[in-house]
């Protein structure tokens, strides 16, 4: 695996797809609860991106601490009630009345919020089950048709981007395929993993849930879309425009300009404020892999239920995000692109955990 990696870091191949603005360098992974992401610490729910760990040899997984266990338990039962009792008022709706409606968001009070599952994890934030209206309308879409989707449990993602301090401890304990990606000259430690394939980043998520006996998994991209939006219907989860003090993106027109409007690199992770469910740099900074196949336009087929989309030519997965080399448009919520997935000029993100019973989340992972 490290020979092709090594050859990918020269491969800039992506799918067709659309794109408004330059041609990024590297685009990220994004991950869920308790899953890592390339191109940074990325913090979405398990729905979004899930991270897998593997344990050395003699290493055996530990149960949750009883009083994580039981916060989980109690989270997700006081979840169930509260699907339950919203879903006949949504399922009466006609399909475009659905569709209008705004978020729904149904977090239990007083429910745990975050919590890490091991010394090298991610730390992991919670994100409430819900329901959105996933895309953009005719005025801005590309690919992005808007359609509704029901998250009907709540997943853990990854506070920040994946850091290279969180790759290398991969990579340091035999997991990660023992690939070391290059910074560029930037630095590691806290600075987001870069060069990091699609293939790279499942193989972080696969080392952490044999590091810790729990499911990490990539996010699906409609449940990265949820964590990004954070119960917001505008362009960006705080509001209708970008602005550098907001996401590390190319503010400037031509690509060139001051470096606080172009900072031609990336920042720390957590360098900016967390939108609503607590996660950072969901828009900008680095690109983010989720675990769905490409596929030009959302159609009839498209999942309504969180689930990632996988059917067809998986040659191309999604990208999400964008990163710090892209323009305003490129780091909408309902943005989308693709690369090969063997194609390692992306930067790893995030990771999720799974903490529900979903069948489709363990699968997925």
């Amino acid at each position: 695996m490290q020979s092709d990696e090594s050859a990918d870091l020269l491969s800039r191949e992506q799918i067709p797809v659309r794109r408004a603005g330059r041609r990024r360098p590297f685009i990220g992974f994004g991950g869920v609860a308790a899953a890592g992401s390339v191109a940074g610490l990325l913090m979405t729910v398990c729905a979004m991106i899930g991270v897998a760990s593997s344990a050395r040899a003699n290493e055996v997984a530990r149960p949750d601490p009883p009083d994580l266990a039981a916060q989980l338990a109690e989270l997700k039962a006081k979840t169930a009630e509260l699907v339950a009792s919203a879903r006949p008022r949504l399922d009466a709706l006609s399909p475009q009345q659905r569709l209008s409606a705004p978020p729904a968001i149904w977090r239990a009070p007083g429910a745990l919020t975050q919590f890490k599952d091991c010394a090298d994890c991610p730390p992991m934030i919670v994100i409430p089950a819900g329901e959105f209206t996933m895309g953009s309308p005719p005025s801005e879409q590309a690919a992005e048709a808007q359609h509704r989707v029901t998250i009907s449990a709540p997943l853990a993602v990854s506070k920040f981007e994946i850091a290279f301090s969180e790759w290398d401890a991969c990579a340091a304990d035999g997991g990660c395929g023992g690939y070391w990606p290059d910074d560029q000259g930037w630095g590691r430690g806290n600075q987001p993993a870069i060069n990091i394939s699609w293939v790279n980043a499942k193989s972080y998520v696969d080392w952490l849930s044999r590091k810790t006996g729990k499911p990490y998994r990539l996010l699906s991209e409609s449940e990265w879309e949820y964590a990004a939006r954070a119960g917001t219907t505008t362009r960006f989860w705080h509001g209708d425009t970008l602005s550098p003090s907001q996401a590390n993106h190319d503010g400037s027109v031509d690509g060139s300009g001051p470096s606080e409007v172009n900072r031609q690199r990336t920042v720390p992770v957590g360098s900016f404020a967390p939108n609503g469910f607590g996660l950072h740099d969901m828009h900008g900074n680095v690109a983010e892999w989720v675990e769905d196949c490409w596929h030009d336009e959302y159609t009839a087929m498209a999942p309504t239920d969180g689930s990632a989309w996988v059917d067809g030519d998986c040659n191309g997965r999604v990208v999400r995000g964008g990163s710090w080399e892209d323009s305003e448009v490129e780091h909408r919520s309902a943005a989308r692109t693709g690369a090969t997935s063997r194609t390692s000029s992306i930067p790893m993100d995030s990771a999720s955990r799974e903490i529900s019973d979903r069948a489709a989340c363990s699968s997925r992972r």
